[in-house]
């Protein structure tokens, strides 16, 4: 079967860096039939961040990396900024925890000036470590994730949280959290969705699944919105972490050749969920700018 012409294939969730594949990462994908990509900042001097201005140059390299590829590859590019959820547990051992409280919030507030600048389209990744640390230190970030829901809301954008699993329970608690900062329930992502979890048991919030192909098989028939997403990492030391970048796209291929029903049914990640979380689609041979 061929592949819709006027279909986007989207990675919603990925990462490159200058001292990786960068560049060449991002060719691999549009050869195997990527269009678009959602690029989220990382850490790219292998220590957090310890000052706004090192989050400011952060959100810069992702930026002038996103219009690299738009420009020498011809894939768009979304930036979705915001400092790591664990940033704080790391540089709080430095400069305290009071201090690496505030420095989150000030980063929280950059990362919500770009969304209003029209320099990034999300604030992410947000929320909490899915590790054990002490109770202090797990109150701060709760209230960092609670303040980074508020400049969601603010700047009237999605929040891509970074937590645990969720079953029915933990999608339910993630969605209060947004009511009670403000932020509707279909402004939520969740990132990193390893797990099938029923439409009528995410409680509006959408899950942003890894392009694995069982779950992909599974996700196909869910009405919803979702997202597929390879949440490649681009570390020399781990290559093809989490899932190669050409994944989504080969995913894709692969579904189309089954009949044209399975390839219209990827209209659901690729453009319906888009335009009901961010309220714009991507378009083939448009950039980044919704």
């Amino acid at each position: 079967m061929p592949f819709p012409s006027d279909l986007p294939v989207v990675d919603h969730h990925c990462h490159l860096s200058p001292t990786g594949e960068g560049v060449a990462a991002a060719r691999r994908f549009r050869s195997a039939g990527g269009t678009h990509l959602f690029l989220a900042t990382q850490n790219y001097t292998g220590r957090p961040p310890s000052s706004i201005a090192d989050y400011a140059e952060q959100f810069e390299v992702t930026e002038r990396l996103g219009r690299q590829i738009q420009d020498e590859v011809g894939v768009g590019v979304y930036s979705v900024v915001a400092p790591y959820p664990i940033d704080l547990v790391h540089v709080s051992s430095s400069i305290g925890l009071p201090a690496a409280l505030d420095l989150q919030r000030s980063a929280l507030d950059l990362a919500g000036r770009w969304v209003r600048e029209h320099r990034a389209v999300a604030i992410g990744e947000v929320g909490r470590p899915h590790f054990e640390v002490d109770a202090a230190t797990r109150a701060a970030c709760d209230a960092v994730f609670r303040h980074a829901l508020a400049v969601a809301r603010d700047a009237d954008c999605p929040a891509v949280v970074h937590c645990e699993d969720l079953d029915a329970g933990g999608y339910r608690a993630i969605a209060e959290l947004g009511r009670a900062a403000g932020l509707p329930a279909h402004r939520l992502i969740k990132h990193y969705a390893r797990h099938y979890v029923a439409e009528s048991d995410r409680a509006g919030i959408a899950p942003s699944f890894l392009a694995r192909r069982e779950l992909v098989d599974r996700a196909l028939a869910d009405p919803g919105p979702w997202f597929l997403e390879t949440d490649f990492l681009d570390d020399p030391a781990r290559p093809g972490a989490v899932l190669d970048l050409a994944t989504v796209p080969r995913r894709a291929r692969a579904i189309a050749e089954r009949s044209s029903g399975a390839a219209e049914q990827l209209r659901v990640p690729f453009v319906d969920a888009i335009r009901q979380v961010y309220g714009w689609a991507p378009e083939i041979g448009k950039g980044a700018r919704p």
